[in-house]
């Protein structure tokens, strides 16, 4: 089925988005983080993912104590807005607001708190900073499973800190974390090493899932980037391993 990606790819990320693609990381509330502005900036996006072949969206604005103080009654109140102007607007497509939880301080705190924002069941988005891995991640992951939620790292390749330590990916796999990909972290968008490291997890089985991470235009417009990996077929295969989260 993937012979014609054995080699090095010539193709561009947006010729790979598989039929029926459920996105399960992206930033298209309007005005809630750094993603997108406003209504129609987000709309735009949409449209913009939607030329790709995306067909489902489950968006997932950041959670981060005193930056984006979002909370999950505010998230659903700006998710119900939102999804009414969508409809208003001619897109149909389903599109569902979970969240980003930052691993921090804060983070053990919330869990009992208040429900987390699942991208669906009981699977929860989380990411840490890209400074350092926090004191706290392990136990942290642990009071997730206890809850009954099942973690996803976003974004693995890019925590730089790890790059020169391959022992602490196998570490939190074991430890029950899922790993999601940005897509556009094999077309080298972040930088040669992040690529590298994209490629190291996907070809060793260890990437779970892919997501867009769309933040702007700028985004969007670099899914027409070739894609710098050897063979393409594990970066495939989680991007159709999105499709359990579809409705």
């Amino acid at each position: 089925m993937f012979s014609f990606f054995k080699k090095k790819s010539t193709a561009t990320l947006a010729s790979l988005i598989p039929q029926g693609y459920v996105d399960i990381h992206s930033h298209l509330l309007p005005g809630i983080d750094d993603g997108a502005k406003d209504e129609a900036d987000s709309l735009s996006l949409i449209n913009s993912l939607k030329e790709y072949g995306f067909s489902q969206f489950v968006t997932t604005p950041h959670v981060l104590t005193g930056v984006w103080n979002n909370t999950r009654d505010g998230i659903l109140a700006t998710e119900d807005k939102h999804k009414e102007y969508l409809r208003l607007n001619g897109m149909h497509e389903p599109f569902k607001a979970a969240a980003e939880y930052l691993i921090d301080d804060v983070f053990l705190k919330r869990i009992d708190q208040e429900p987390l924002l699942a991208i669906k069941g009981d699977y929860v988005l989380v990411e840490m900073s890209y400074l350092a891995a926090p004191l706290q991640l392990y136990e942290a992951i642990y009071q997730m499973q206890l809850k009954g939620y099942q973690p996803i790292l976003a974004h693995p390749e890019r925590y730089l800190f790890y790059h020169f330590k391959q022992e602490e990916y196998a570490k939190l796999k074991k430890a029950g974390c899922k790993f999601q990909v940005n897509l556009l972290s094999v077309t080298g968008y972040y930088g040669k090493h992040v690529c590298d490291i994209a490629q190291k997890l996907l070809d060793e089985g260890m990437i779970d899932f892919a997501g867009s991470d769309t933040h702007h235009e700028r985004h969007t417009a670099a899914f027409c980037n070739p894609v710098l990996l050897k063979d393409t077929a594990p970066l495939i295969k989680a991007m159709e391993n999105n499709a359990m989260f579809g409705v």
